[in-house]
């Protein structure tokens, strides 16, 4: 088995290769979060640059409510305004034979507070980071709940009649239905919590009904968390279990991944993390296997035999046909790599790279500085933000219709993107 094979969804759609652009967040909508040629610009570049399937950064449900201020958000009584972009923005990403995934979310307590002081969450559980960024949410009511249900169920059919090939519900990294797999955040005593059957209901409510109103034919995929990664939360036997019923669900494919904004193996903290009593090292196995969460796919795909994504460290040719033909997974999920060479993947199709460029390699500072635990928790951390920042600005330049920089450094690119974050909020027309 190679990257090049194609895929056969059970919907008969067929992805040309086994490599996906995974999510990763735009930051490029406009004043009123309505996407734009921009993203256009953007998914033209991903879509020419070879992967079988792209899925868009979390397009958010409740503009209320946002993981950032440049959030794509779809909502009934201003949507009509964005149709015509939305189906341009469907139609950039279909080109050269690509599938194009919308992947939907809604952030919950993971909203920034100087978008919502009062986010929604299954419980008034705070985020257990340092500072003052996010605030004491509410604890969502039974209204509260059917509300996210129909506005998740909108945004699907707003996806299909643009013209966009699937949709992904974002249910990993701490966002909102995340949040409701939780034990440590969910913390309700109704329907929505308590057995896991309890807190997945959210999910498979609005996979359920996405799948009435879009037809069986039409691709629903998940992302759903590995393991939270944090003592009391969602677990790897939690994982399988609801691996399992989104299996029983009829999804079409499942993403792993894994992490939070408490515990955030997604932005590449290992070893510690923001919040230090709770890290837990990666296995040497998981190193030499490249992707960070493989290990924990493989123990999914033992118990299930829907189609599995794993997206995180991949970076060899070698590494990706392994995990293939290991069965583990049958998607291959690369995001950063594409930030700084959106033809990356069109080069390793074609032989003229075994290995996609490991940008975080040459992105560092500090090293050897400071030799206290805490210095270097905190050089770590800024490392991380400051990595992100770089990807982040090579995004917005390729929704500029620019090339990616790399002369860009990535104290400049901090800088940058917070002064465009603090920008845009300062014209956010909320």
């Amino acid at each position: 088995m190679h990257i090049k094979d194609t895929f056969t969804l059970k919907t008969n759609i067929i992805i040309k290769n086994r490599l996906c652009k995974s999510a990763m967040t735009e930051g490029i909508a406009n004043s009123m979060n309505h996407c734009n040629q921009r993203h256009g610009n953007l998914y033209t570049k991903w879509a020419r640059g070879g992967v079988g399937l792209s899925i868009t950064g979390n397009v958010q449900v409740d503009r209320r409510f946002m993981e950032g201020p440049g959030n794509v958000s779809i909502e009934k009584d201003t949507y009509l305004d964005q149709l015509d972009d939305l189906k341009s923005w469907a139609e950039s990403g279909k080109i050269n034979g690509t599938q194009l995934w919308m992947q939907i979310s809604h952030a919950g307590r993971q909203t920034p507070q100087s978008i919502a002081k009062e986010p929604f969450a299954p419980s008034q559980v705070q985020l257990k980071i340092p500072g003052k960024a996010y605030g004491l949410p509410k604890e969502m009511s039974e209204d509260d709940i059917q509300d996210v249900i129909e506005r998740f169920v909108f945004v699907a059919k707003v996806a299909k009649e643009t013209g966009f090939t699937g949709i992904q519900l974002h249910s990993a990294h701490g966002y909102l239905l995340s949040q409701f797999l939780s034990p440590d955040i969910n913390q309700r005593d109704d329907t929505w919590g308590g057995s896991i059957d309890n807190r997945a209901k959210l999910l498979l409510t609005i996979i359920k009904r996405c799948k009435y109103e879009l037809g069986e034919d039409f691709p629903i995929s998940v992302k759903l968390n590995s393991t939270d990664f944090q003592k009391g939360g969602f677990s790897s036997e939690d994982s399988i279990y609801v691996a399992k019923l989104l299996e029983n669900e009829g999804i079409h494919l499942l993403e792993i991944s894994g992490g939070t904004y408490e515990q955030p193996r997604l932005i590449g903290l290992d070893d510690v993390s923001i919040n230090p009593d709770r890290s837990i090292k990666r296995k040497e196995s998981t190193i030499a296997r490249e992707a960070f969460f493989l290990d924990y796919a493989e123990k999914i795909r033992n118990n299930v035999s829907m189609p599995l994504m794993v997206t995180g460290g991949f970076r060899t040719l070698e590494g990706m046909n392994s995990a293939l033909n290991s069965g583990v997974c049958d998607i291959i999920g690369i995001a950063r790599p594409l930030c700084g060479d959106p033809n990356a993947a069109n080069k390793l199709l074609e032989g003229d790279i075994q290995e996609l460029p490991s940008y975080e390699k040459t992105l560092q500072i500090g090293r050897g500085i400071l030799s206290t635990s805490s210095r270097i928790l905190q050089i770590q951390a800024i490392n991380a933000f400051s990595q992100m920042a770089w990807f982040y600005i090579q995004i917005k330049r390729m929704g500029d219709n620019l090339n990616p920089s790399m002369k860009l450094g990535i104290l400049k690119a901090f800088w940058l993107n917070n002064k465009d974050e603090k920008k845009v909020l300062k014209n956010l027309d909320l």
